[in-house]
């Protein structure tokens, strides 16, 4: 009986400091200051913001590195922009400019790039001025056709971009489909004069020695 009464204290004992410390507990919570709260939760939320943006900018700086470092070769080691500026350096007076749509559109109708330039360059004299064929109706190869430009035999373009991608698609049409993808081949079919090949060859040469500065 002695021993049960004795449990019996300890159990009103512990009851009793548990109470205690509960109440202490809840005093002090409603004594801490709201605003100082707030204060450390905000705190606590402009870590993490401050961590997010950190992320977002690793990622992001990631990103632009892998760009950097994934650049895709179209042609001669180049890509697309850099072989467009590289022809914009052979193209002056009226055809100044249209690097890129000699560019892609060559490749795309797998003709040479430096070829479709250079035979433009002989045809229409754009080294220095441009043939008036090409002034006025857009002929940058010398086709014949129609629509006629100025009732002769020679066809009329109702743009550049549309002349230039005619021009391409008659070499890659009437000559790379028949194996003729050298000035030597193409010679006999384009031109008259033996010479055609020689001038065409060495505005290639001109035209490839011409220097791009490489994009990242």
């Amino acid at each position: 009986m002695k021993k049960f009464r004795l449990i019996n204290e300890k159990v009103i004992t512990v009851f009793l400091c548990s109470m205690i410390t509960l109440f202490a507990f809840s005093s002090f919570l409603s004594n801490v200051d709201k605003e100082v709260l707030s204060n450390m939760f905000s705190s606590v939320n402009m870590i993490e913001e401050d961590t997010k943006e950190e992320f977002v900018d690793s990622i992001s700086e990631l990103s632009k590195e892998n760009n950097v470092t994934k650049r895709v070769i179209v042609y001669d080691g180049m890509t697309m922009s850099e072989l467009a500026e590289k022809l914009n350096r052979s193209l002056k007076s009226t055809i100044a400019g249209k690097g890129d749509i000699f560019a892609s559109y060559s490749l795309e109708r797998g003709v040479d790039p430096y070829l479709a330039v250079s035979i433009m360059l002989l045809e229409t004299g754009c080294n220095w001025s441009c043939s008036s064929l090409m002034r006025k109706c857009n002929n940058v190869g010398g086709q014949k056709g129609s629509p006629s430009c100025d009732g002769g035999s020679y066809k009329s373009y109702p743009s550049l971009d549309e002349g230039i991608k005619g021009f391409i698609d008659n070499i890659a049409d009437n000559y790379y489909a028949y194996g003729l993808t050298t000035p030597e081949a193409m010679n006999k079919k384009y031109a008259a004069s033996n010479m055609w090949a020689i001038k065409v060859n060495n505005y290639i040469s001109s035209v490839k020695a011409k220097c791009c500065t490489q994009s990242g």
